[in-house]
């Protein structure tokens, strides 16, 4: 079965990344099973046409995240239940974007749900104060600050819920998403502002229903540009 496993060559920098994210996608959509054997060095090494010291380094990387087990005279194996031990961090970092902005979708809603029955004073100044600097980085063209109060925004609204799970989710979405926007951010636009003001209000006004809908129609119009996006690739 391994034998006949086919990857992509690689010509870009940081190989051990790319292979790392390569097998960790396999693993992820179930090609590579629990207790399976992955193939050996020369046979990694000819489908990834890289050398022998970067496949080392990427099975290295992830045997240290628990993610496969070296058996002397045996070979390398995935372990057993491996895919649940990977920090979510990580998976996210490798996934497709548009699968990062569907899943940010269904929790988002959630969170503006909550957000409105719980919120108190101080997350309300705290999406004010995000918001405001949001917008000012915006009118400066300074994409940085930018987009990290644009993701101190809706943290702050998960902040909102006070449901601790959902909060350290979110939080782990953060990174992913702040290092997505960067990639596609051309120019420092923003059609979105007015969404934002009404998501603000809706969650101020503790009206669930319409901070729902204006979390989902920012997030749906995100999700149409990103498809756009990539199909421009």
């Amino acid at each position: 079965m391994n034998s006949k496993m086919s990857f992509q060559p690689l010509n870009r920098p940081k190989l051990v990344d790319d292979v790392v994210n390569q097998l960790q996608k396999k693993i992820s959509e179930g090609e590579i099973k629990p207790g399976d054997k992955i193939p050996t060095e020369p046979e990694l090494m000819q489908q990834f046409a890289v050398g022998r010291s970067t496949i080392r380094e990427a099975v290295r990387v992830l045997v240290h995240a628990g993610l496969l087990e070296k058996k002397q005279g045996f070979g390398t194996f995935l372990k057993a239940q491996s895919a649940m031990q990977e920090p979510l961090d990580h998976r996210l970092r490798r996934a497709q974007i548009l699968e990062v902005y569907e899943v940010r979708r269904m929790l988002e809603l959630e969170i503006s749900r909550l957000a409105a029955e719980r919120r108190d004073e101080n997350d309300l100044e705290q999406m004010r104060s995000a918001l405001d600097q949001r917008y000012e980085a915006l009118e400066k063209g300074d994409t940085d600050t930018y987009l990290r109060e644009d993701v101190k925004f809706h943290l702050s609204i998960a902040v909102a819920s006070k449901n601790s799970v959902v909060i350290d989710l979110y939080r782990s979405f953060t990174s992913a998403l702040f290092e997505a926007s960067q990639k596609l951010i051309v120019t420092l636009q923003d059609p979105h502002h007015l969404f934002h003001e009404n998501m603000y209000k809706a969650i101020k006004d503790k009206n669930v229903a319409e901070a729902e809908y204006w979390t989902m129609k920012n997030l749906d119009e995100t999700v149409t540009q990103l498809k756009q996006f990539v199909n421009q690739e």
